[in-house]
């Protein structure tokens, strides 16, 4: 069996890499937290899986496959305790690839979690696939959906910032990209949408094609983070949020590029089209 083994499986990211996939008529093994899991397909594997699992377990949960897509649980900080052992049984195992979900910008930010695994599938000489995606679309659907049904406004403190954001259905189309064709190992692709729009050009948009009116709140940072610790948002998640913001306001995340339409052939979804299929997340 050459299966691919896809970490993550149900989330936005990994359930988007299974179903690409899947109809490039790939074997898929999807690692679940429980024995049956009713949001993966039923053309695919499913396997219990587990980070903090013993060394023999995930060793034999890898069998039959031959490519490995991993990506990090934001809930896991100690990469070194859970992720590095995966890699080690993958390349045991003999895996061919290993498509890891980077960071953008990762390179040159050593504090992060996604830079440490990076450096390891380096040193141990895996046969790696890096993908560095922006900012996904999906946290307008998501993290900012609240406020936005509640109140008609994105209340992120970016400032004049422009962000050329991703859709995560693009991300899991270049990923099965990656996974399926020839000339990726040892390749790191930065993963951006094709439009680079500041959050007052989101907010237009999402008013034209929702029909009501969406405003960009612009707040300080310290109002952004009162209103998540308000919440009840952990000290390490305002830590993380500052840190994100503070990037995106240096215009870090501005610069869009065409990498999913040279590795898929189709052009990145824009975010007139996101919003539309979307448009639920948003209704009050």
């Amino acid at each position: 069996m050459s299966a691919v083994f896809v970490t993550g499986a149900t989330g936005t990211v990994g359930s988007a890499v299974v179903a690409d996939l899947l109809a490039r008529g790939q074997d898929v093994i999807a690692g679940v937290r429980a024995t049956r899991d009713e949001r993966i397909p039923d053309a695919a594997v499913q396997r219990e899986f587990s980070y903090v699992a013993g060394a023999g377990e995930i060793h034999d949960v890898l069998d039959g496959v031959d490519r490995l897509f991993l990506l990090r649980p934001p809930a896991i900080a100690d990469v070194q305790a859970t992720l590095f052992p995966v890699i080690d049984a993958a390349l045991r195992r003999g895996i061919r690839q290993i498509v890891f979900l980077s960071l953008q910008g990762v390179q040159a930010n050593r504090r992060t979690p996604h830079h440490a695994v990076e450096q390891y599938l380096r040193e141990t000489r895996s046969p790696f696939t890096f993908l560095r995606p922006n900012f996904f679309m999906q946290n307008l659907s998501t993290t900012y959906a609240e406020a936005i049904r509640r109140d008609g406004e994105i209340f992120v403190p970016a400032g004049r910032s422009r962000t050329a954001f991703i859709d995560a259905r693009d991300v899991g189309r270049s990923a099965a990209a990656t996974l399926t064709q020839p000339g990726h190992i040892g390749k790191a692709y930065t993963l951006s949408g094709e439009q680079s729009l500041g959050y007052r050009q989101v907010a237009e948009i999402m008013s034209a094609v929702l029909d009501r009116p969406i405003r960009y709140a612009r707040p300080r940072e310290d109002a952004y983070l009162a209103r998540l610790a308000s919440a009840g948002a952990p000290q390490d998640y305002l830590e993380v949020q500052k840190m994100i913001h503070r990037v995106v306001r240096l215009n870090i995340s501005a610069f869009p590029n065409r990498a999913v339409r040279r590795l898929t052939g189709q052009p990145a979804t824009s975010l007139e089209q996101f919003v539309d299929d979307y448009r639920t997340a948003w209704i009050t």
